[in-house]
């Protein structure tokens, strides 16, 4: 009788990935964190002015000197101390940064609870070759940052960190790259910030201050005291506006929307696919003579707020369709008449729709504003008459998204609202479950 043939031995298990070494942050990193002390004796010096000057008088020349060395010193030490003791690691499963000098913090972020990785370039750190890499976290109050990072690696870095979120090989930067969809122009740009109503406001408040301060004291000198820190803290207000949104541009990649824009100070944000709550279509009143809209956003545990500061209407309609399901946005539809006895004369700016996908409602006759909720994204729905809406036979109705907002549709006809609020919850159950089976695992929840 033949030997059985040997069983061959089991095949060993592939070893668990290792985490990746832990880094530094980019050497010129200390000259940011050199300011802490430097800003302790300023602030020292600003909370007693005068005591400050009697002292820094009593001393000798030559005293000054080296105490001003000291302090340069001190804050050297600090900064080189600061950046020495900082690190982070990418694991399979969360990015680690450790740092603090006197107390040490160890945050340990998770991937499947990164919500967007943005990267900042500000004016300096563009001249130096460095830049900031933001962390959106679902449930933090703050962002956490690595700064600095050479730019190519913050690029790298912020690929590796989305492919890990995504569950997918980790790409190269240059396989990420966006595909315009829209380019803010600079012309427009200036337009739709000189026309939003901060600077005309600030010119009105200064020619009424102005008046009143002239007719009580007929000083020219009382009046530019006065006038002038209006009109320029409005223009400084205008320009960061503007400097902010400046090359505005909205691109697809791979990893959603892509946002980049500043002037002084350029951000590459992500726009996180399947978190967004809501889409809001702003259009103040001097805006609709150009037929222009501003695009904001409400993220679930995000900061991003904008996806277009200024658009053609069209546009904007179709970049919000392209963050949200279904394939088109329904047009409001006014209260009926009697809704005037309820609202006056601004029942006219308000509107509701609803289809298998969204939650229309707007409102605003002056500053129109048009929200829309996926039905996925409704936590609760609300059906609320006052006595007088009762006498009218109207109501409203509430619902609450997953960001923390609400969006309201008022002086509906009773009957509608009354059906749209029980037709609701039927519609959230079975657009969640719909969305559930065609998100990716790590958008869930």
């Amino acid at each position: 009788m033949p030997a059985p043939a040997p069983v061959p031995p089991a095949p060993a298990a592939p070893p668990s990935p290792l985490p990746r070494p832990e880094r530094r942050l980019h050497p010129l990193t200390p000259l940011r964190r050199a300011w802490a002390p430097v800003a302790v004796v300023l602030g020292w010096a600003v909370h007693d002015p005068n005591g400050t000057y009697r002292q820094l008088s009593a001393l000798a020349t030559g005293t000054l000197v080296l105490a001003s060395l000291g302090v340069v010193l001190v804050a050297c030490v600090y900064g080189v101390l600061s950046w020495w003791v900082t690190w982070f690691a990418v694991t399979e499963s969360e990015l680690r940064i450790r740092s603090g000098v006197l107390f040490r913090r160890t945050a340990h972020i998770r991937l499947d609870r990164l919500q967007a990785v943005d990267v900042t370039r500000p004016l300096l750190g563009r001249l130096v070759g460095v830049a900031k890499l933001k962390l959106d976290v679902v449930g933090a109050k703050s962002r956490d940052e690595l700064a600095y990072l050479a730019e190519a690696e913050a690029r790298v870095l912020r690929a590796e960190l989305l492919a890990r979120v995504a569950g997918g090989a980790v790409r190269g930067p240059e396989e990420t790259e966006r595909r315009v969809l829209w380019r803010v122009a600079p012309g427009r740009l200036a337009g739709s910030v000189l026309l939003s109503g901060g600077l005309f406001g600030s010119l009105c408040g200064a020619a009424l201050v102005s008046g009143l301060l002239w007719t009580a004291s007929h000083s020219l000198w009382s009046i530019v005291v006065t006038a002038v820190p209006i009109v320029g803290g409005a223009a400084t207000k205008l320009f960061r506006t503007y400097a902010n949104a400046y090359d505005w541009t909205v691109g697809e990649s791979p990893d959603g929307l892509r946002l980049d824009h500043g002037l002084l100070e350029t951000v590459h944000e992500t726009v996180p696919p399947g978190r967004v709550q809501s889409v809001r279509l702003v259009e103040p009143l001097l805006w609709r003579v150009f037929g222009w809209v501003r695009v904001e956003l409400h993220v679930a545990g995000s900061q991003n707020s904008v996806l277009v500061p200024v658009a053609p209407y069209a546009t904007g309609r179709a970049l919000a369709a392209r963050v949200l399901p279904g394939t088109g946005i329904p047009e409001p539809v006014r209260p009926p008449g009697r809704a005037r006895w309820r609202l006056a004369w601004w029942w006219r700016g308000q509107g509701l729709a609803v289809d298998g996908h969204l939650f229309v409602a707007r409102q605003g006759l002056l500053r129109r504003t048009t929200s829309l909720v996926p039905h996925a994204k409704v936590q609760s729905v609300r059906f609320t008459r006052g006595p007088w809406e009762r006498a009218l036979g109207l109501a409203s109705l509430a619902v609450d998204h997953g960001a923390n907002g609400t969006v309201r549709a008022r002086a509906r006809s009773a009957e509608e609202a009354r059906a749209v609020f029980h037709a609701q919850a039927a519609r959230s159950r079975t657009s969640r479950r719909t969305a559930a089976r065609q998100e990716r695992p790590h958008e869930r929840g």
